[in-house]
């Protein structure tokens, strides 16, 4: 399973209150990840990991996700050059989400816009209609020259 403990194996107060990392994947193999940037807490992205990925990220120091498009290993940054150092890596109560921060390489962009952060639009009402605003965030790089068309 990696370097970490199988859940099933301990009790809910050892999951709960104990020392062994025991991650909860979901029905698919998956653990939600909340990144953070480390220099100003800002959320960079939300992702998942499976177990092959998440060894690497604690085996590399760097963010590994799974990747449920594509279904294939993420190393964050490997085309852009935008790697994710991971700085600390932690878990909630019941070990079923992890948050990690990160050392945001290269121009800083966590997001394949180009942009600091994914979370760049706020939802507003407007008129009675939920609408997204942007909130102003640059583009630190142009998606099309580092992706391609």
């Amino acid at each position: 399973m990696g370097p970490f403990t199988d859940p099933r194996s301990l009790d809910r107060a050892a999951l709960e209150e104990g020392t062994t990392f025991a991650p909860r994947f979901d029905a698919n193999g998956l653990i939600t990840v909340v990144t953070l940037d480390a220099a100003t807490n800002a959320v960079l992205m939300v992702a998942h990991m499976n177990a092959e990925t998440l060894a690497l990220t604690l085996e590399t120091g760097t963010a590994h996700y799974w990747s449920r498009s594509r279904r294939a290993i993420w190393k964050k940054g490997e085309t852009s050059g935008e790697l994710q150092q991971v700085v600390e890596l932690r878990t909630d109560c019941d070990q079923d989400c992890l948050v990690m921060v990160v050392r945001q390489t290269g121009r800083g962009a966590a997001c394949h816009t180009g942009r600091q952060s994914c979370f760049y639009r706020r939802v507003i009402l407007k008129d009675g209609t939920a609408q997204l605003q942007d909130t102003g965030l640059p583009r630190l790089f142009d998606p099309k020259t580092v992706y391609g068309a």
